[in-house]
Protein backbone atom coordinates (compact mmCIF):
# COMPACT_ATOMS: atom_id res chain seq x y z
CA UNK A 1 0.00 0.00 0.00
CA UNK A 2 1.51 3.37 -1.04
CA UNK A 3 1.63 6.46 1.17
CA UNK A 4 -1.37 8.19 -0.44
CA UNK A 5 -3.68 5.20 0.05
CA UNK A 6 -2.44 4.78 3.61
CA UNK A 7 -3.16 8.45 4.39
CA UNK A 8 -6.68 8.26 2.92
CA UNK A 9 -7.43 5.07 4.86
CA UNK A 10 -6.18 6.54 8.12
CA UNK A 11 -8.10 9.84 8.00
CA UNK A 12 -11.37 8.12 7.01
CA UNK A 13 -11.21 5.11 9.35
CA UNK A 14 -13.15 7.03 12.02
CA UNK A 15 -16.00 8.48 9.97
CA UNK A 16 -17.53 10.58 12.72
CA UNK A 17 -14.22 12.11 13.77
CA UNK A 18 -13.29 12.75 10.13
CA UNK A 19 -16.58 14.55 9.39
CA UNK A 20 -16.55 16.77 12.46
CA UNK A 21 -12.87 17.70 12.11
CA UNK A 22 -13.43 18.50 8.44
CA UNK A 23 -16.57 20.51 9.26
CA UNK A 24 -14.62 22.62 11.77
CA UNK A 25 -12.05 23.84 9.27
CA UNK A 26 -14.64 24.05 6.45
CA UNK A 27 -16.83 26.43 8.49
CA UNK A 28 -13.83 28.59 9.36
CA UNK A 29 -12.66 28.80 5.74
CA UNK A 30 -16.25 29.41 4.55
CA UNK A 31 -16.49 32.43 6.87
CA UNK A 32 -13.13 33.69 5.68
CA UNK A 33 -14.07 33.28 1.99
CA UNK A 34 -17.47 34.92 2.49
CA UNK A 35 -16.00 38.08 4.01
CA UNK A 36 -13.15 38.15 1.51
CA UNK A 37 -15.44 37.70 -1.51
CA UNK A 38 -18.08 40.19 -0.41
CA UNK A 39 -15.36 42.64 0.61
CA UNK A 40 -13.72 42.45 -2.81
CA UNK A 41 -17.07 42.83 -4.54
CA UNK A 42 -17.88 45.80 -2.30
CA UNK A 43 -14.65 47.63 -3.18
CA UNK A 44 -15.13 47.05 -6.92
CA UNK A 45 -18.68 48.35 -6.72
CA UNK A 46 -17.62 51.47 -4.78
CA UNK A 47 -15.09 52.31 -7.51
CA UNK A 48 -17.67 51.71 -10.22
CA UNK A 49 -20.26 53.93 -8.51
CA UNK A 50 -17.70 56.70 -8.00
CA UNK A 51 -17.00 56.62 -11.73
CA UNK A 52 -20.71 56.45 -12.61
CA UNK A 53 -21.42 59.53 -10.48
CA UNK A 54 -19.75 61.55 -13.23
CA UNK A 55 -18.74 64.35 -10.87
CA UNK A 56 -15.28 65.75 -10.14
CA UNK A 57 -16.57 67.50 -7.01
CA UNK A 58 -19.54 67.00 -4.72
CA UNK A 59 -20.97 69.83 -2.62
CA UNK A 60 -22.42 68.55 0.64
CA UNK A 61 -23.56 70.02 3.97
CA UNK A 62 -20.60 71.43 5.92
CA UNK A 63 -21.07 68.98 8.80
CA UNK A 64 -21.46 65.91 6.55
CA UNK A 65 -19.46 62.83 7.51
CA UNK A 66 -18.31 59.79 5.54
CA UNK A 67 -21.75 58.19 5.96
CA UNK A 68 -23.28 60.97 3.82
CA UNK A 69 -20.59 60.43 1.21
CA UNK A 70 -21.43 56.73 1.10
CA UNK A 71 -25.13 57.59 0.75
CA UNK A 72 -24.35 59.75 -2.28
CA UNK A 73 -22.61 56.84 -4.02
CA UNK A 74 -25.32 54.32 -3.14
CA UNK A 75 -28.34 56.54 -3.80
CA UNK A 76 -29.56 56.16 -0.23
CA UNK A 77 -31.88 58.76 1.25
CA UNK A 78 -30.02 61.89 2.33
CA UNK A 79 -31.32 64.86 4.27
CA UNK A 80 -32.09 67.94 2.13
CA UNK A 81 -30.30 70.96 3.62
CA UNK A 82 -28.82 72.87 0.65
CA UNK A 83 -30.96 75.73 -0.66
CA UNK A 84 -31.57 76.48 -4.31
CA UNK A 85 -30.11 79.96 -3.68
CA UNK A 86 -26.83 78.28 -2.72
CA UNK A 87 -27.09 76.09 -5.81
CA UNK A 88 -27.55 79.20 -7.98
CA UNK A 89 -24.39 80.78 -6.51
CA UNK A 90 -22.38 77.61 -7.28
CA UNK A 91 -23.75 77.42 -10.83
CA UNK A 92 -22.72 81.07 -11.38
CA UNK A 93 -19.01 80.19 -10.96
CA UNK A 94 -17.26 80.10 -14.34
CA UNK A 95 -15.61 76.89 -15.52
CA UNK A 96 -17.92 74.33 -13.94
CA UNK A 97 -21.26 72.61 -14.45
CA UNK A 98 -23.33 71.96 -11.32
CA UNK A 99 -26.51 69.90 -10.97
CA UNK A 100 -28.57 69.71 -7.74
CA UNK A 101 -29.95 66.36 -6.58
CA UNK A 102 -32.66 65.47 -4.07
CA UNK A 103 -32.40 61.85 -2.87
CA UNK A 104 -35.41 60.18 -1.29
CA UNK A 105 -37.04 56.73 -1.03
CA UNK A 106 -40.32 55.19 -2.11
CA UNK A 107 -41.64 51.62 -2.22
CA UNK A 108 -42.95 49.40 -4.99
CA UNK A 109 -44.66 46.19 -3.89
CA UNK A 110 -43.33 46.86 -0.37
CA UNK A 111 -39.74 46.95 -1.62
CA UNK A 112 -37.68 50.15 -1.13
CA UNK A 113 -36.60 51.97 -4.29
CA UNK A 114 -34.36 55.09 -4.47
CA UNK A 115 -35.94 58.25 -5.86
CA UNK A 116 -33.90 61.18 -7.15
CA UNK A 117 -35.16 64.63 -8.07
CA UNK A 118 -33.09 66.24 -10.85
CA UNK A 119 -33.14 69.11 -13.31
CA UNK A 120 -34.04 66.97 -16.37
CA UNK A 121 -32.11 68.68 -19.18
CA UNK A 122 -29.06 69.50 -17.03
CA UNK A 123 -28.75 65.99 -15.62
CA UNK A 124 -29.09 64.34 -19.03
CA UNK A 125 -26.22 66.47 -20.36
CA UNK A 126 -24.20 65.92 -17.17
CA UNK A 127 -24.39 62.12 -17.27
CA UNK A 128 -24.92 61.53 -20.97
CA UNK A 129 -28.04 59.44 -20.38
CA UNK A 130 -29.59 57.56 -23.28
CA UNK A 131 -33.21 56.43 -23.38
CA UNK A 132 -33.71 52.71 -23.91
CA UNK A 133 -37.50 52.87 -24.26
CA UNK A 134 -40.13 55.62 -24.31
CA UNK A 135 -39.17 59.28 -24.02
CA UNK A 136 -37.49 61.74 -21.68
CA UNK A 137 -39.04 64.62 -19.75
CA UNK A 138 -40.47 67.32 -21.99
CA UNK A 139 -40.25 70.13 -19.42
CA UNK A 140 -38.50 70.88 -16.10
CA UNK A 141 -41.69 70.33 -14.06
CA UNK A 142 -43.51 67.64 -16.08
CA UNK A 143 -45.33 65.17 -13.77
CA UNK A 144 -43.86 61.80 -14.60
CA UNK A 145 -40.93 59.47 -13.98
CA UNK A 146 -37.97 58.11 -15.91
CA UNK A 147 -36.71 54.87 -14.38
CA UNK A 148 -33.55 52.79 -14.41
CA UNK A 149 -33.37 49.61 -16.48
CA UNK A 150 -33.02 47.23 -13.51
CA UNK A 151 -35.99 48.75 -11.63
CA UNK A 152 -38.08 48.52 -14.81
CA UNK A 153 -37.16 44.87 -15.19
CA UNK A 154 -37.72 43.97 -11.54
CA UNK A 155 -41.20 45.46 -11.35
CA UNK A 156 -42.35 44.93 -14.92
CA UNK A 157 -42.56 48.67 -15.67
CA UNK A 158 -42.49 50.18 -19.13
CA UNK A 159 -43.44 53.47 -20.79
CA UNK A 160 -47.13 54.00 -20.12
CA UNK A 161 -47.08 52.22 -16.75
CA UNK A 162 -47.59 54.17 -13.54
CA UNK A 163 -45.62 54.34 -10.29
CA UNK A 164 -46.93 55.66 -7.00
CA UNK A 165 -44.66 58.06 -5.13
CA UNK A 166 -45.92 59.52 -1.84
CA UNK A 167 -49.48 58.65 -2.80
CA UNK A 168 -49.20 60.33 -6.23
CA UNK A 169 -49.61 58.17 -9.34
CA UNK A 170 -47.06 59.21 -11.94
CA UNK A 171 -46.79 57.98 -15.53
CA UNK A 172 -43.56 56.29 -16.60
CA UNK A 173 -42.21 58.44 -19.43
CA UNK A 174 -39.25 56.29 -20.32
CA UNK A 175 -36.62 53.74 -19.29
CA UNK A 176 -32.90 54.58 -19.29
CA UNK A 177 -30.39 52.36 -21.04
CA UNK A 178 -28.59 50.11 -18.56
CA UNK A 179 -25.36 51.67 -17.28
CA UNK A 180 -24.23 49.18 -14.62
CA UNK A 181 -24.44 51.76 -11.82
CA UNK A 182 -26.97 52.84 -9.21
CA UNK A 183 -28.88 54.80 -11.87
CA UNK A 184 -30.25 51.45 -13.05
CA UNK A 185 -31.98 51.04 -9.67
CA UNK A 186 -33.38 54.57 -9.36
CA UNK A 187 -36.62 56.39 -10.18
CA UNK A 188 -35.91 59.90 -11.50
CA UNK A 189 -38.36 62.77 -11.13
CA UNK A 190 -38.12 66.43 -12.16
CA UNK A 191 -36.68 68.32 -9.19
CA UNK A 192 -39.76 70.55 -8.81
CA UNK A 193 -42.04 67.50 -8.72
CA UNK A 194 -39.85 65.67 -6.19
CA UNK A 195 -39.60 68.73 -3.91
CA UNK A 196 -43.37 69.08 -3.94
CA UNK A 197 -44.09 65.38 -3.26
CA UNK A 198 -41.52 65.07 -0.45
CA UNK A 199 -42.30 68.54 0.96
CA UNK A 200 -38.67 69.63 0.91
CA UNK A 201 -39.39 73.21 -0.13
CA UNK A 202 -36.48 74.60 -2.17
CA UNK A 203 -33.91 72.29 -0.59
CA UNK A 204 -31.72 69.61 -2.21
CA UNK A 205 -29.45 66.88 -0.79
CA UNK A 206 -26.18 67.54 -2.66
CA UNK A 207 -24.76 69.19 -5.75
CA UNK A 208 -22.68 67.26 -8.30
CA UNK A 209 -20.03 69.39 -10.01
CA UNK A 210 -18.01 68.78 -13.16
CA UNK A 211 -15.08 71.13 -13.83
CA UNK A 212 -13.62 72.18 -17.18
CA UNK A 213 -9.98 71.87 -16.06
CA UNK A 214 -9.04 68.99 -13.73
CA UNK A 215 -5.71 70.63 -12.99
CA UNK A 216 -7.58 73.42 -11.19
CA UNK A 217 -9.74 71.23 -8.95
CA UNK A 218 -8.22 72.60 -5.74
CA UNK A 219 -8.87 76.14 -6.93
CA UNK A 220 -12.53 75.33 -7.64
CA UNK A 221 -12.90 73.78 -4.17
CA UNK A 222 -11.60 77.00 -2.60
CA UNK A 223 -13.82 79.17 -4.78
CA UNK A 224 -16.97 77.17 -3.94
CA UNK A 225 -16.19 77.32 -0.21
CA UNK A 226 -15.70 81.09 -0.47
CA UNK A 227 -18.99 81.45 -2.33
CA UNK A 228 -21.20 79.28 -0.08
CA UNK A 229 -20.79 77.97 3.46
CA UNK A 230 -20.87 74.30 2.44
CA UNK A 231 -18.52 71.33 2.36
CA UNK A 232 -16.80 70.29 -0.86
CA UNK A 233 -15.14 66.95 -1.52
CA UNK A 234 -13.44 65.71 -4.70
CA UNK A 235 -14.40 62.37 -6.22
CA UNK A 236 -10.95 60.98 -5.34
CA UNK A 237 -11.18 62.19 -1.72
CA UNK A 238 -14.64 60.67 -1.39
CA UNK A 239 -13.49 57.38 -2.90
CA UNK A 240 -10.48 57.24 -0.58
CA UNK A 241 -12.57 57.99 2.53
CA UNK A 242 -15.23 55.39 1.74
CA UNK A 243 -12.69 52.70 0.80
CA UNK A 244 -10.77 53.40 4.01
CA UNK A 245 -13.84 52.83 6.19
CA UNK A 246 -15.00 49.79 4.25
CA UNK A 247 -11.47 48.34 4.23
CA UNK A 248 -11.17 48.64 8.02
CA UNK A 249 -14.51 46.89 8.55
CA UNK A 250 -13.58 44.17 6.05
CA UNK A 251 -10.21 43.47 7.71
CA UNK A 252 -11.92 43.23 11.11
CA UNK A 253 -14.40 40.68 9.77
CA UNK A 254 -11.60 38.66 8.16
CA UNK A 255 -9.70 38.58 11.45
CA UNK A 256 -12.83 37.25 13.16
CA UNK A 257 -13.06 34.54 10.50
CA UNK A 258 -9.35 33.77 10.93
CA UNK A 259 -9.99 33.10 14.63
CA UNK A 260 -12.52 30.42 13.68
CA UNK A 261 -9.90 28.86 11.37
CA UNK A 262 -7.45 28.89 14.28
CA UNK A 263 -10.03 27.15 16.47
CA UNK A 264 -10.40 24.50 13.75
CA UNK A 265 -6.61 24.06 13.80
CA UNK A 266 -6.79 23.03 17.45
CA UNK A 267 -9.43 20.49 16.43
CA UNK A 268 -6.94 19.03 13.95
CA UNK A 269 -4.25 18.88 16.65
CA UNK A 270 -6.63 17.03 18.96
CA UNK A 271 -7.65 14.60 16.20
CA UNK A 272 -4.06 13.85 15.20
CA UNK A 273 -2.89 13.41 18.81
CA UNK A 274 -5.73 10.96 19.38
CA UNK A 275 -4.74 9.13 16.18
CA UNK A 276 -1.14 8.96 17.40
CA UNK A 277 -2.27 7.35 20.66
CA UNK A 278 -4.64 4.89 18.97
CA UNK A 279 -2.14 3.80 16.31
CA UNK A 280 0.94 3.15 18.43
CA UNK A 281 0.99 -0.50 17.46
CA UNK A 282 0.63 0.37 13.77
CA UNK A 283 3.53 2.80 14.10
CA UNK A 284 5.63 0.06 15.73
CA UNK A 285 4.87 -2.35 12.88
CA UNK A 286 5.90 0.27 10.31
CA UNK A 287 9.14 0.84 12.22
CA UNK A 288 9.77 -2.93 12.39
CA UNK A 289 9.30 -3.08 8.61
CA UNK A 290 12.04 -0.51 8.18
CA UNK A 291 10.13 2.78 8.12
CA UNK A 292 12.32 5.63 9.35
CA UNK A 293 11.21 8.33 11.78
CA UNK A 294 11.08 10.83 8.93
CA UNK A 295 8.66 8.54 7.07
CA UNK A 296 6.33 8.32 10.09
CA UNK A 297 6.55 12.10 10.49
CA UNK A 298 5.70 12.67 6.81
CA UNK A 299 2.73 10.27 6.90
CA UNK A 300 1.12 12.07 9.83
CA UNK A 301 1.86 15.46 8.30
CA UNK A 302 0.21 14.33 5.04
CA UNK A 303 -2.88 13.27 7.01
CA UNK A 304 -3.06 16.70 8.60
CA UNK A 305 -2.58 18.38 5.21
CA UNK A 306 -5.38 16.21 3.84
CA UNK A 307 -7.76 17.67 6.41
CA UNK A 308 -6.62 21.15 5.40
CA UNK A 309 -7.03 20.65 1.65
CA UNK A 310 -10.40 18.87 1.87
CA UNK A 311 -11.69 21.33 4.49
CA UNK A 312 -10.41 24.23 2.41
CA UNK A 313 -12.19 23.00 -0.73
CA UNK A 314 -15.43 22.43 1.19
CA UNK A 315 -15.08 25.83 2.86
CA UNK A 316 -14.44 27.64 -0.43
CA UNK A 317 -17.48 26.03 -2.06
CA UNK A 318 -19.65 26.80 0.95
CA UNK A 319 -18.35 30.37 1.28
CA UNK A 320 -18.86 31.20 -2.40
CA UNK A 321 -22.34 29.69 -2.41
CA UNK A 322 -23.31 31.76 0.63
CA UNK A 323 -21.75 34.91 -0.90
CA UNK A 324 -23.68 34.43 -4.15
CA UNK A 325 -26.89 33.79 -2.22
CA UNK A 326 -26.45 36.66 0.25
CA UNK A 327 -25.18 39.41 -2.08
CA UNK A 328 -28.56 40.31 -3.67
CA UNK A 329 -30.17 40.63 -0.23
CA UNK A 330 -27.52 42.81 1.40
CA UNK A 331 -28.61 46.43 1.32
CA UNK A 332 -30.11 47.39 4.62
CA UNK A 333 -27.66 50.26 5.16
CA UNK A 334 -25.45 52.52 3.08
CA UNK A 335 -22.24 50.59 3.67
CA UNK A 336 -23.61 47.30 2.33
CA UNK A 337 -25.94 48.67 -0.34
CA UNK A 338 -23.12 48.48 -2.91
CA UNK A 339 -23.11 44.67 -2.81
CA UNK A 340 -26.83 44.55 -3.49
CA UNK A 341 -26.38 45.86 -6.99
CA UNK A 342 -23.05 44.26 -7.73
CA UNK A 343 -22.31 41.56 -10.24
CA UNK A 344 -22.45 38.21 -8.47
CA UNK A 345 -20.01 36.77 -11.01
CA UNK A 346 -17.38 39.12 -9.55
CA UNK A 347 -17.56 37.19 -6.28
CA UNK A 348 -16.00 34.08 -7.86
CA UNK A 349 -12.37 35.19 -7.78
CA UNK A 350 -9.87 32.44 -8.66
CA UNK A 351 -7.18 34.09 -6.51
CA UNK A 352 -9.50 34.11 -3.50
CA UNK A 353 -10.37 30.45 -3.99
CA UNK A 354 -6.79 29.26 -4.50
CA UNK A 355 -5.47 31.46 -1.69
CA UNK A 356 -8.09 30.20 0.77
CA UNK A 357 -7.36 26.54 0.03
CA UNK A 358 -3.62 27.22 0.38
CA UNK A 359 -4.23 29.06 3.67
CA UNK A 360 -6.30 26.13 4.95
CA UNK A 361 -3.59 23.62 3.98
CA UNK A 362 -0.83 25.67 5.65
CA UNK A 363 -2.83 26.04 8.88
CA UNK A 364 -3.53 22.30 8.91
CA UNK A 365 0.11 21.38 8.25
CA UNK A 366 1.28 23.65 11.07
CA UNK A 367 -1.36 22.09 13.34
CA UNK A 368 -0.08 18.62 12.46
CA UNK A 369 3.61 19.26 13.17
CA UNK A 370 3.46 18.47 16.90
CA UNK A 371 1.32 15.27 16.59
CA UNK A 372 3.58 14.08 13.73
CA UNK A 373 6.68 14.73 15.85
CA UNK A 374 5.11 12.81 18.75
CA UNK A 375 4.39 9.87 16.47
CA UNK A 376 7.88 9.88 14.94
CA UNK A 377 9.72 9.90 18.28
CA UNK A 378 8.03 6.73 19.61
CA UNK A 379 10.58 3.94 20.17
CA UNK A 380 9.88 0.72 18.18
CA UNK A 381 9.68 -1.36 21.38
CA UNK A 382 7.20 1.02 23.05
CA UNK A 383 5.08 1.26 19.92
CA UNK A 384 4.90 -2.41 18.91
CA UNK A 385 4.24 -3.61 22.49
CA UNK A 386 1.27 -1.25 22.91
CA UNK A 387 -2.07 -3.01 23.47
Amino acid sequence: MNSAKLVVRNITRRRGRFIFTLAGIAIGIASFVTFLSLGGSLKNEIKREATALGANLVVIPKSACVYEQVSILTGEQLAATITMEEVAKIRAINGLAAVPCLTEKTAINNRPVPVMGVLPADMQRFKGWEIGAGSYFGSPDEPGAVIGAVTARQFGLQPGSTVTVRGERLPVKGVLKESGGKDDLTIFLPLAVAQKLFKSGNLVSFVAVKVDDLAKVDGYITKIKETVSLGVVSDQQMLKSVLSIVGTVNVTLQLIAAVSVLAAAFGIINTMLTATYERKREIGILQALGARNSTIFTLFLMESAGYGVLGGIAGVVGGLMFSAFAAPYIGQNAFTAFVKGSDVAGIFDVKVMAGSILFSAIVAILAGVYPAWRAARLSPVEAISYE
